[in-house]
């Protein structure tokens, strides 16, 4: 058993009924269909936010639940979509008067299950929009169908339109402002061992000794491309460039940053990262402005990292600088000037 679990069928299960629990002035759990929503949230909001996905992302995206963030998550099973009842029922128990919006990371599955729920939604008379999370630079190309994996940057995503609907913006505003931060937000990751599969106890992929594979998805996804030089200067040296050269940043550019670890990286390897990172940027003329550092976005124990940067202005800095209060938001990030 590679897992601290009764049985991996119950795992998921157990996590979230002990997740409320530990955060019971926060998080509500709705055991059927299985969502969690905020105890507190805003009352200038007249829009409700949901998101969601596959377990096994913790704190994604359960932890940021809470004033200032989402009003309820939907987690499937591991790295599998919620199902369309999940995200129905829970956005119904958290819609304003405004309506309700769902930030959706880009799987076919995710697409799928949220877009029946939106047609029911509607069809009960709840207006209902939708974000695409689409951040991913490794799949950033014609030959991928179904276009960008959506990974890092949602948290990014969740933490601006919290700020922005707690100030009482309409549905078609929060969809809007969405799409403008998606578009200005890229991702890419790597790892140096997969992750172990609850199922198995085995890595989900097998990599050389000393090799790296570059441009990896949170789900253990193969990107084809696996790298020998593992030294980690290069490495962030090359994720960096991807980042600046997908969002065309220029001498001048204004960026939030996040470091993330895919679950068995430690602080000190993260921090590390960003110090590599900030360096960098600063090489380019491109203007840290704010950023986070942390274990937020994991893929159980994947031992690897992601690097995000969403382009900035004056008014999605002052919104990444509004308070949140989540079980994870508070307790992990630093997102002022504090690391600058």
């Amino acid at each position: 058993m590679s897992f601290f679990a009764h049985s991996p069928d119950d795992l998921v299960d157990r996590a979230l009924a002990g997740f409320a629990r530990a955060h019971a002035g926060s998080v509500s759990y709705t055991a059927d269909p299985g969502y969690l929503s905020a105890v507190d949230p805003a009352p200038g909001r007249v829009v409700g936010l949901v998101s969601g996905g596959g377990s096994g992302h913790e704190p994604m995206h359960a932890g940021f639940v809470g004033r200032g963030m989402l009003d309820a998550a939907c987690p499937g099973r591991i790295f599998a979509s919620p199902h369309n009842r999940q995200v129905y029922e829970a956005s119904r128990a958290v819609a304003k008067s405004g309506g309700v919006l769902h930030i959706v990371k880009n799987y076919t599955g995710d697409r799928i299950n949220f877009g029946i729920a939106a047609e029911r939604l509607q069809h009960d008379g709840i207006a209902c929009e939708r974000v695409l999370v689409d951040d991913d630079v490794a799949t950033d190309s014609e030959d991928i169908a179904v276009g960008r994996r959506g990974t890092g940057a949602t948290v990014i995503v969740e933490k601006l339109l919290g700020a922005a609907a707690d100030e009482g913006r309409s549905l078609t505003e929060l969809a809007a402002l969405g799409k403008r931060i998606v578009d200005a937000s890229r991702s890419i990751a790597i790892a140096s061992a997969a992750q172990t599969a609850p199922g198995t106890g085995r890595p989900a992929f097998e990599l050389p000794s000393g090799a790296i594979e570059y441009g990896v998805g949170i789900h253990g996804e193969r990107s084809g491309r696996i790298r020998d030089d593992a030294e980690i200067d290069a490495l962030v040296s090359d994720m960096t460039d991807a980042l600046v050269s997908a969002l065309d940043l220029g001498s001048g550019s204004r960026v939030i940053a996040m470091v993330n670890g895919l679950g068995a990286t430690i602080p000190m390897e993260l921090y590390g990262v960003f110090d590599r990172l900030a360096t960098l940027l600063d090489q380019y003329g491109v203007i840290l402005e704010r950023q986070v550092v942390g274990s937020l976005v994991t893929a159980l124990d994947m031992r690897g990292f992601s690097l995000s940067l969403t382009r900035t202005d004056d008014e999605l800095t002052r919104l990444w600088d509004a308070p949140a209060h989540t079980a994870a938001w508070t307790a992990t990030t630093r997102t002022g000037e504090d690391a600058r």
